[in-house]
């Protein structure tokens, strides 16, 4: 809830629409959502580095650099990830509204926090990317020791082992970095952007 009575919002003379035609894209959030060593980020960074490459405009949003700057005051409890979440949501909407493709990767297990963000945006403008790699692999690949500490109780609440992970219901696109590589996933992406005409010919 907004405590602040006296603000107006003041309108921009240049609008998303217009943003969008310069940049010859239709922009939108690309949610990637997973377990941790998924290959959310991995993934994130190789796509924006081909949308790029085609000459598209991107930010990428990344869990831990954003806990860096923006949400260095939150720690890892229920309400400060929802917060965490929440602050992402308003400032990935605020990237679409500059026409930009925002490539968010967070774990995000819960589709409360998921669906909180796809209402900040238009109906077409939130792309749930499921990176549906299993817990298995995930385990196995332990990029940073957290599941090491986690089973040994070094970390509470980690998502997947003492904590839930509410994997999408009907997410726009799936991806499992156990069964097809990386340029093979980024290629999966890329086509649907274009079939979506989220990607447009300069």
């Amino acid at each position: 809830m907004n405590k602040n009575t006296n603000i107006t919002w003041q309108a921009s003379k240049v609008n998303k629409t217009e943003r969008s035609k310069q940049k010859h894209q239709q922009p939108c959030i690309l949610w990637f959502t997973g377990l941790s060593g998924a290959g959310k980020t991995t993934l994130a960074n190789a796509l924006e580095q081909k949308l790029f490459e085609l000459n598209h405009h991107t930010y990428l949003l990344d869990g831990d650099n954003v806990r860096h700057g923006l949400n260095k005051d939150l720690g890892f409890s229920d309400a400060d990830r929802q917060e965490n979440i929440r602050r992402i949501g308003e400032l990935a909407a605020l990237f679409v509204d500059a026409g930009l493709l925002v490539l968010a990767a967070f774990i995000s297990p819960f589709q409360t926090e998921r669906r909180l963000v796809r209402e900040l945006v238009g109906p077409d403008e939130f792309i749930e990317i499921y990176v549906a790699t299993p817990l298995s692999t995930c385990e196995q690949r332990d990029p940073k020791g957290l599941y090491k500490k986690a089973r040994a109780g070094e970390i509470r609440n980690f998502t997947g082992i003492d904590s839930e992970y509410e994997a999408p219901a009907n997410p726009e696109l799936v991806v499992d970095t156990s069964v097809q590589t990386l340029d093979r996933s980024v290629e999966q992406i890329v086509a649907f952007l274009k079939a979506r005409g989220i990607l447009k010919e300069a």
